[in-house]
């Protein structure tokens, strides 16, 4: 089959949708797939109308992640022509050409439904999620609305516009997080007033949007939900603070259980919910679910991610792991789950 594994971009996450994508592509290869791997902003330069017969492959010069985020500034600079479209040159034209588009990406653009919208207009097939679930899941604000209009636990939070007095209702500690970031960019654990203004202030470089919530003290956790299925809950330990940046993407940074030490019931517990979520976010294809247990067993769900991570430490392909599923079937499942919906 004919595919074209979508990464890159100007999101916060660009290094990280580059060594997904290049899991996936080199999956793909393995499998025998004639799939190429395209930076959706940088684009190719080359004679794109035989590009996937040129066999092209530079996804050994990508894939490295930082301890922070890339600048992309610097990215930005690396484009010639015109620059004000989010697609770089061709991409759209190889797309079309491909029999599927496995996206990669992650964060602004890749997750918001822009582009999954862009890309119902064009008629080209791609993985994961529509374009309305994609909207309502990378707002985490609306998420949280949505997860108290139907019942489904999450901490207790707040959204605030830059320039707004927040009500001075706010607990100490505290959760605080741009509005529509990913890959724990911009979200920061604030104890102290200091640290609360010093929160705001970074969330806000990100996002003109801000969510505040409760901070949960206890043991964190996630799981993977796929074609409307719960997969086995992993359990994530950082070594040094929380769950951020830099450990997620750090190797030995964390130490991660598949399946997670629970007793069968709270498993069974958190997978209801993660499906429940799955369900009320409108979600199709697969998606996956973080969540917070506090020392008395509450559990609390933290949002949803439409395109889970798919480096050599993500989640998703771990608890796939535990349910059989090498990461090549994961990949092919994907594409199978893709190919089955009507076409927009």
């Amino acid at each position: 089959m004919k595919v074209v594994v979508l990464a890159g971009g100007t999101s916060s996450e660009r290094d990280v949708s580059l060594s997904s994508g290049r899991m996936i592509y080199q999956a793909l290869k393995r499998r025998g797939h004639t799939a190429m791997l395209l930076d959706v902003y940088l684009g190719y330069e080359g004679e794109w109308e035989s590009v996937f017969e040129e066999n092209i492959d530079w996804a050994e010069q990508v894939g490295k992640i930082g301890e922070k985020n890339p600048d992309i500034a610097e990215i930005k600079a690396l484009r010639k022509g015109e620059t004000r479209s989010f697609f770089g040159p061709h991409v759209i034209d190889i797309c079309r050409q491909a029999e599927l588009v496995f996206l990669a990406l992650h964060g602004e653009n890749g997750e918001n439904g822009k582009l999954q919208a862009a890309f119902d207009l064009l008629g080209i097939r791609y993985t994961g999620t529509d374009y309305i679930s994609s909207a309502l899941c990378m707002d985490k604000g609306i998420t949280k609305e949505l997860f108290a209009a139907h019942h489904i636990p999450t901490p207790p939070g707040v959204k605030l516009k830059k320039g707004e007095q927040d009500s001075g209702q706010v607990s100490l500690p505290c959760v605080v997080k741009a509005c529509c970031g990913g890959s724990s960019v911009g979200v920061s654990i604030a104890h102290t007033p200091e640290e609360y203004e010093k929160a705001k202030e970074e969330a806000f470089f990100y996002d003109q949007e801000v969510v505040i919530e409760a901070y949960i003290s206890g043991r964190e956790f996630s799981v993977g939900v796929l074609e409307g299925k719960a997969l086995p809950v992993i359990e994530i330990a950082p070594l040094q603070g929380f769950y951020d940046y830099k450990n997620k993407y750090q190797a030995g940074s964390t130490i991660e259980t598949c399946p997670a030490r629970l007793p069968e019931e709270q498993s069974r517990q958190m997978q209801e919910i993660a499906q429940k979520v799955f369900e009320v976010l409108r979600l199709k294809g697969y998606a996956r679910m973080d969540f917070m247990m506090d020392e008395q067993g509450d559990m609390f769900c933290l949002e949803a991610n439409t395109l889970p991570g798919m480096t050599p430490t993500s989640l998703l392909p771990q608890e796939a792991a535990a349910a059989g599923m090498s990461f090549e079937d994961l990949c092919e499942k994907i594409m199978e789950i893709a190919l089955k919906k009507e076409p927009a």
